[in-house]
């Protein structure tokens, strides 16, 4: 899947009090700040509006931004002081996120030549605690981010932003299709659709099995040939697979599978997926080497019906857009007890994503024993060694909050030749005694959204433009402390939804 280019808008404040010199000056900074940064941010094209200078101007291009279908957030800088009063109709107004963004145009102070009119031009300092101030007072949530424009350590800040202001955007408008319900009895996959919809934007659709079985027949035999060359150019191919004609067969399967479901995600705007093993009438099984390769493509997927799972992995393959690494589908299956640093090795039965992959996948035929008992082609690797996190999106039933874990994924100490499945073998921060504790007393799922490129710091910014509630497990993780950070934030995102 493909993203549009979107718009990140850069406005300054200020005001006429200062004269004509002093805002040519700001107009020019602005330009050269907005053009710096669009060259440093990597996933949006940052764009220079003129100066904002009385309340009219600012509430006309707040109105300007809302209504502008490829702007996805603001930054907003005061230059120099703009009086705060100006900007309560304009930040009423404003719907789109926006970044406060406290910084100068010179990094450095000219000591021999500094004077009262270049303190007037240049005194960020105390316009933007001016603008700090009124968007604190209206309870306005925005992202605040402190240093020179030109420090890679803000720039990498605003990035992460823009990241996740990409992410709400395709939140806005992203279609989940489930096909089948969820797993029966299971409670962390179901949630309310609707306050999903209210809460995030985006839609949960359900089909018909039957409806999607009619789009994979109508696939031509030409198709699923050309297919079935994509498969042997870009994956170790298993010799049975190239020569045995019952495995050449259910690739064919499969192969028609993938291309049947893309037609349909395509034809019905759908951004992510669910399916369920226990009910697959009318295919002709499981899709494994289907459903990872359309999430290498960037849909979404989770597992059993997990649709709140399908639409984080989608919302952070576009967050992650031109980053290295991947983003997958995941699950905590299993733990490596040895004595020294206790490990999670995650899988599934088939759908982890190989854009994850450590090396080139292995594409081989296994037979799929729970639920519909069918020999199925998937893709076999271990995940790349790095920094990574695990993401679970929970109802808790009169909220949402958003649980993250950060991770060191680690190369597997050995091959595993009995394990028909892909997986990534992880050591949780700060460690699987308490981050198992402290994922289970926040009522983590047993799926996740797994990515070696986004960062827990863009998965909060995300969240605060929900307006949910994030909770972080890392390194500084106290279990005593994390327990009362529960409690508290219940109270809080209580007092918040009124009565």
């Amino acid at each position: 899947m493909t993203t549009v280019q979107k718009e990140v808008w850069f406005i300054t404040g200020s005001q006429h009090l200062y004269g004509p010199r002093v805002l040519e000056e700001v107009a020019n900074n602005s330009q050269a700040l907005a053009a710096g940064l669009n060259e440093s941010i990597q996933p949006v094209n940052v764009v220079y509006k003129d100066t904002v200078k009385t309340p009219s101007e600012i509430h006309q291009v707040c109105q300007a931004a809302n209504s502008a279908p490829n702007c996805i957030g603001v930054i907003l800088w005061m230059h120099t002081f703009s009086p705060a009063k100006m900007w309560i109709a304009g930040l009423n107004e404003l719907k789109k996120p926006w970044l406060h963004l406290h910084t100068q145009f010179n990094a450095g102070l000219p000591w021999s030549s500094i004077d009262m009119n270049y303190m007037n031009t240049h005194q960020s300092a105390h316009g933007d605690r001016e603008f700090g101030f009124i968007g604190t007072r209206m309870r306005k949530e925005r992202k605040v981010v402190v240093g020179h424009w030109q420090d890679p350590k803000t720039v990498k800040q605003i990035d992460g932003w823009c990241r996740a202001a990409l992410g709400w955007a395709e939140s806005q408008s992203m279609k989940v299709v489930r096909f089948g319900d969820n797993m029966r009895h299971v409670a962390v996959t179901e949630g309310d659709k609707v306050a999903a919809q209210i809460t995030f934007g985006y839609e949960v659709h359900a089909h018909g099995l039957q409806e999607l079985a009619d789009v994979v027949e109508s696939i031509s035999d030409g198709d699923v040939a050309a297919q079935l060359d994509a498969y042997y150019q870009e994956y170790d191919v298993s010799k049975e697979l190239l020569t045995d004609d019952y495995q050449r067969d259910r690739l064919m399967k499969e192969a028609r599978l993938e291309l049947g479901m893309e037609k349909f995600f395509v034809d019905g705007g759908f951004g992510a997926f669910t399916n369920c093993f226990e009910n697959l009438a009318g295919l002709t099984g499981l899709p494994g080497l289907a459903t990872q390769r359309l999430m290498a493509k960037g849909y979404g997927y989770g597992g059993e019906g997990d649709w709140k799972t399908a639409a984080m992995v989608r919302i952070m393959k576009v967050m992650a857009n031109g980053l290295e690494g991947g983003c997958s589908f995941m699950e905590d299956y299993t733990y490596n007890f040895t004595g020294g640093t206790d490990q999670v090795l995650g899988a599934h039965m088939l759908e982890v994503c190989p854009s994850i992959a450590g090396k080139k996948p292995r594409l081989e035929l296994h037979r799929h024993t729970i639920g519909v008992k069918c020999d199925v082609p998937r893709l076999l690797f271990a995940a790349k060694a790095g920094p990574s996190i695990n993401v679970s999106p929970i109802d808790m039933g009169n909220r949402f909050r958003i649980l993250v874990n950060e991770l060191d994924t680690v190369d597997q100490p050995e091959t595993t030749p009995n394990l028909p499945v892909a997986s990534a073998l992880w050591e949780p921060k700060p460690s699987l005694e308490v981050a198992g504790a402290a994922w289970i007393y926040a009522g983590g799922a047993h799926h996740s959204a797994y990515s070696q490129a986004i960062t827990a710091s863009m998965i909060e910014d995300y969240a605060d433009m929900a307006g949910v509630e994030t909770v972080v497990i890392d390194s500084d993780t106290n279990l005593r402390t994390f327990k009362s950070e529960l409690r508290y934030n219940a109270a809080y995102y209580q007092l918040k939804q009124g009565i």
